[in-house]
């Protein structure tokens, strides 16, 4: 099968602006490229990657896609267009589709001031922009609020695929269950959602974290989404803040092992090689 980490990251702290990189992230306020990566990958056998944005700009998108052509494990980029200008928008989104590993948008929504900044008029036009272009939007559900506004989206912008990122960062640090398995829930009602299985070991305690910690909470999402909803991401560099890349792999399978290998194969690459329209591996 081929192997493809849905959610990685690069930056460079000389060349781009990341304000929320702070020294309180000590670990991962420093620049990240893809040599330091590649080794990595090719331990953990992993084929291609599926690279995000990390700040609300051009030029990170820009510094990505530069990325993207230069190194062919990068298999596709999920950019940033600004949704609450939906006439920029247009102007950017047919820029930026000319490239051929261009393949989705994020927006930091966790970082806007306004909760419900997803739902304003204008934001909803800019996804309408993603779903008539067949692009998927990645949603950083870091609140319960923001788990709440996807079957809202998914009536509103009923073309609009989404991947919800990191499970939405359950409680399971605290071993908490609600509202979370239950937002999970109905947002898995619609079946253009899908859902990544990383981020978690920053969720849990960076200590002690281990397979048994996340168990309960990839279970849930098994059951609601199927594997065929469902993609694998190392959130790398900041699963450093709880670890190293070789951990969060070994025990992402060690939770999936349970799987036949036609479900270990979806979760593992086929979703995301399918969502994000990668091209089959050579």
């Amino acid at each position: 099968m081929s192997v493809v980490d849905a959610h990685q990251h690069f930056w460079n702290l000389e060349t781009g602006h990341y304000p929320w990189l702070t020294p309180g992230l000590a670990p991962i306020c420093r620049t990240f490229e893809p040599e330091e990566l590649i080794p990595q990958l090719a331990a953990a056998g992993v084929d291609r990657t599926v690279l995000v944005q990390s700040m609300d700009s051009y030029a990170d998108t820009d510094a990505m896609l530069a990325q993207a052509d230069a190194y062919d494990v990068i298999g596709a980029v999920v950019g940033w267009v600004p949704l609450n200008r939906p006439g920029e928008a247009a102007e950017a989104l047919a820029r930026y589709r000319e490239h051929p590993k261009f393949a989705g948008i994020r927006h930091l929504i966790h970082d806007e001031p306004d909760p419900d900044w997803l739902l304003q008029d204008s934001v909803i036009e800019g996804l309408g922009l993603l779903a008539d272009a067949g692009l998927p939007f990645d949603v950083v559900a870091v609140l319960p609020r923001h788990l709440e506004h996807i079957p809202v989206l998914a009536e509103r912008v009923p073309g609009l695929r989404m991947v919800i990122d990191h499970l939405a960062k359950p409680p399971i640090k605290d071993k908490g269950w609600e509202p979370w398995a239950s937002l999970m829930a109905r947002a898995a009602e619609y079946p253009q959602v899908h859902a990544k299985v990383s981020g978690l070991n920053t969720a849990a305690d960076p200590a002690t974290w281990s397979a048994a910690d996340l168990r309960p909470y990839v279970e849930h999402a098994l059951e609601l989404f199927g594997p065929d909803r469902l993609m694998f991401g190392s959130d790398w560099p900041v699963a450093l803040l709880a670890g190293d890349y070789a951990q969060v792999w070994r025990e992402t399978g060690a939770v999936l092992s349970h799987l036949s290998e036609t479900e270990r194969a979806a979760v593992l690459g086929g979703t995301a090689t399918r969502f994000y329209g990668l091209p089959e591996a050579p």
